[in-house]
């Protein structure tokens, strides 16, 4: 489906990018993983058409310069940093979904389940919302529309712990539907979504592996925390997380999505000389259906 050729993308005196070769199919869902500086955004902006380069881009065959209608119709694409849009939210929503023929209900709907209420902001100017309220329309409106390539650039930045258990659960009811190309800069936040990784490290891709699929992108765990005395800055950590108090200050209970559990160990590992417990259990989904009911 994607076809990277010999792709060399300079500026001025920089090579940022280094006779890049490299092909993803349909059905793969690739974490591109790498420090700051590795090349990760400007390979997503020559695939979609942003940049002139060496080599040669294609999407199902087409170069997306020269047939860039035909191929960002395929696309769902969310953006490492929001544009600076002045648009008010209505108005950004019926624009997107015109472009590519989807439904702007469709696209609200999705930011409803995400905990964002586009309709009640139609009239709020997009640069005015908080970073988590334009992460969470940006990525509406990507998975709100029909498309067979996903394109993310750090997509669960800035989202609270519920809207990134319906991101990953929107994503596992696409995976068989799209290939995905998901930026991070860190492993840990993608690890669980995808079943192939590459890194890159000034401008070269310097790993490319295959990984294990066994986690459930829409299962989500119970867990139990148990500290050896009360700390505030653990106290804090855990709260962000969306855990409370379990009767004592020295154990709390929260829940987190599934494929978040590497992220949430690393949390965690900060905080490994005051951890005395720790109790993960998957949550059945007939369980979630009975609290839903």
């Amino acid at each position: 489906m994607i076809e990277f050729s010999g792709v060399t993308k300079r500026f001025r005196r920089q090579e940022v990018l280094k006779s890049i070769d490299l092909r993803i199919e349909r059905g793969q869902r690739v974490a591109l993983v790498g420090s700051n500086g590795a090349g990760k955004t400007t390979l997503i902006r020559c695939l979609l058409g942003e940049y002139t380069h060496l080599g040669r881009v294609t999407i199902d065959g087409e170069p997306p310069r020269e047939h860039r209608q035909s191929v960002l119709s395929k696309i769902g694409f969310v953006p490492q940093l929001p544009p600076p849009l002045r648009m008010p939210v209505g108005q950004l929503v019926r624009f997107a979904a015109s472009l590519c023929h989807a439904d702007a209900e469709r696209m609200s709907a999705v930011a409803d389940d995400l905990g964002f209420d586009a309709r009640r902001y139609r009239h709020h100017p997009f640069f005015k919302l908080s970073g988590g309220q334009k992460q969470k329309l940006l990525i509406a409106i990507a998975l709100g529309r029909d498309s067979e390539l996903l394109v993310m650039d750090e997509p669960a930045a800035n989202l609270d712990p519920d809207a990134r258990h319906q991101l990953f659960r929107m994503l596992a009811e696409k995976k068989d539907k799209a290939a995905m190309l998901i930026s991070s800069h860190r492993l840990d936040e993608v690890a669980a979504l995808v079943n192939r990784v590459i890194e890159m490290d000034q401008g070269r891709i310097v790993l490319d592996d295959e990984v294990a699929d066994s986690v459930d992108m829409a299962s989500r765990l119970a867990v139990t925390v148990g500290m050896a005395e009360a700390e505030a800055a653990f106290a804090k950590a855990l709260a962000q997380w969306g855990f409370v108090e379990d009767g004592d200050p020295c154990r709390w209970s929260g829940v987190i999505a599934g494929p978040d559990r590497l992220r949430f160990l690393g949390m965690l590992s900060r905080y490994a000389a005051l951890l005395t417990g720790l109790e993960m259990n998957e949550i059945a989904a007939t369980e979630e259906a009975t609290d839903v009911a």
